[in-house]
């Protein structure tokens, strides 16, 4: 496939290797048209290989598209005619029609059942090879080159092409080690389209508190995350934390980073963590008063293992220092139970910042879908150009959506091409 030589100009060109673009070109090429896809890096897929842990999170099993398309917030309405043509349902079939089974794990997040990202990427490289998609890759576009409401040519560091008609799907910012490097809004807005400026919007929280670092890979599960500023507490979510060395991460913590972001303007916003969501104060202290009844000779240090999240009771427990590690849970007094209850109710986090794109699983910005036809992707502004996935305007959760979103208009942007 890589090694066939593309002609100058052919029916669909296809800059972008990623999930979008080789959807787009694979559908694309179905009707029987000459296809080219330019990616600039020495293989496809690069982001795709790392995304959900390298598991590859492939989309949500929520079979009510209402419901689903409730999560890409003002979107939606934009949305409603490309889900119904390639949704979840296709997206399934799609994948396990060409040997690849998936699995439904929490919150409806589908992965392969092999777990590995580089199982889709070949996919996807199998399906184009099948339909005689002209791949070329290190081939990395400089220019995009229009006139009078058209693309004419584009230039690249293996050659010019020409195409009756072009697809976009080069992605966003983040990531920028895949070569998502947001050339994509450079040459939209050149061709006279709007992009709103990016912001990551799924990335991890950092920080005050240094002694995260000492908890860095472990996670805490079913927890309830309290978000406050200036003591106020503004929301909740309930999930799984994951600490790393510079702060916070995992679902929980990154599907809220763009209300964190939006909250930063109105004052220091703080974060509590509840390990015990489901008791109360005054339970909690009961059960852990019984804990101490039945351990009364041996030490806090390790009958504290039994009541805190595993792995993270030194480290905790480092955060009372008026509390002994070393002493006997007997000799624990009233008020010292009470402040371990509260502790474990509300472990406290000051956040200084969002981490940068560079850690950002997804970011928003691009084109306003006011600038395409989301019926077929295709732009208002240049009638030959048709825009996918990570380009457009849409802020969505980590869970599956976006790789959707990928599927959903890559899918549409070929067969309209």
């Amino acid at each position: 496939m890589k090694g066939e030589k593309a002609a100058t100009h052919v029916d669909v060109l296809v800059i972008g290797g990623g999930a979008a673009g080789m959807m787009a070109a694979g559908h694309a090429a179905e009707s029987g048209k000459k296809i080219l896809l330019l990616e600039r890096n020495k293989r496809l897929g690069e982001k795709l290989r790392i995304s959900g842990g390298s598991r590859c999170n492939i989309t949500n099993a929520e079979d009510d598209s209402k419901k689903l398309l409730a999560f890409y917030g003002d979107a939606e309405q934009f949305l409603y005619s490309s889900f119904a043509e390639f949704g979840v349902k296709e997206t399934f079939q799609f994948f396990e029609s060409r040997g690849l089974p998936l699995k439904v794990e929490a919150l409806k997040r589908v992965f392969p059942k092999s777990e590995k990202a580089a199982d889709v990427v070949k996919v996807l490289e199998q399906y184009m090879k099948e339909v005689g998609v002209v791949v070329r890759t290190g081939a990395g576009v400089k220019e995009v080159q229009a006139k009078d409401g058209k693309i004419e040519t584009v230039v690249t560091t293996a050659g010019e092409f020409s195409a009756d008609s072009y697809i976009l799907a080069t992605g966003g910012l983040s990531h920028p080690e895949t070569g998502s490097t947001g050339d994509g809004f450079t040459w939209l807005k050149a061709l006279g389209h709007t992009v709103v400026p990016p912001t990551p919007t799924i990335v991890p929280l950092k920080v005050k508190e240094k002694w995260v670092k000492e908890l860095s890979g472990k996670s805490m599960k079913d927890v309830k995350v309290n978000f406050l500023v200036e003591g106020k507490k503004k929301f909740s979510r309930t999930g799984s934390v994951l600490f790393t060395h510079f702060g916070v991460s995992g679902p929980t913590i990154l599907n809220s980073a763009g209300m964190v972001s939006d909250l930063m303007h109105e004052g220091q916003v703080t974060i509590t963590i509840d390990t015990a969501p489901t008791l109360d104060l005054g339970i909690l202290d009961r059960r852990i008063t019984e804990v101490f009844d039945q351990n009364k000779n041996k030490l806090l240090k390790n009958v504290f293992k039994e009541l805190a999240p595993a792995g993270t009771s030194d480290t905790l427990l480092s955060l009372l220092p008026d509390i002994d590690p070393e002493l006997k849970v007997h000799s624990v007094t009233k008020d010292k139970r009470r402040a371990l209850a509260e502790l474990l109710k509300a472990i406290p986090l000051t956040v200084t910042g969002l981490m940068d794109f560079d850690r950002a699983v997804l970011a928003d910005g691009g084109v306003p879908l006011t600038e395409v036809d989301m019926r077929t992707m295709r732009s208002k502004k240049i009638e030959n150009l048709f825009i996918t996935g990570d380009l457009l305007h849409i802020r969505r959760p980590s869970g599956g959506y976006s790789l959707q979103l990928c599927w959903t208009t890559g899918y549409v942007a070929g067969g309209n091409a």
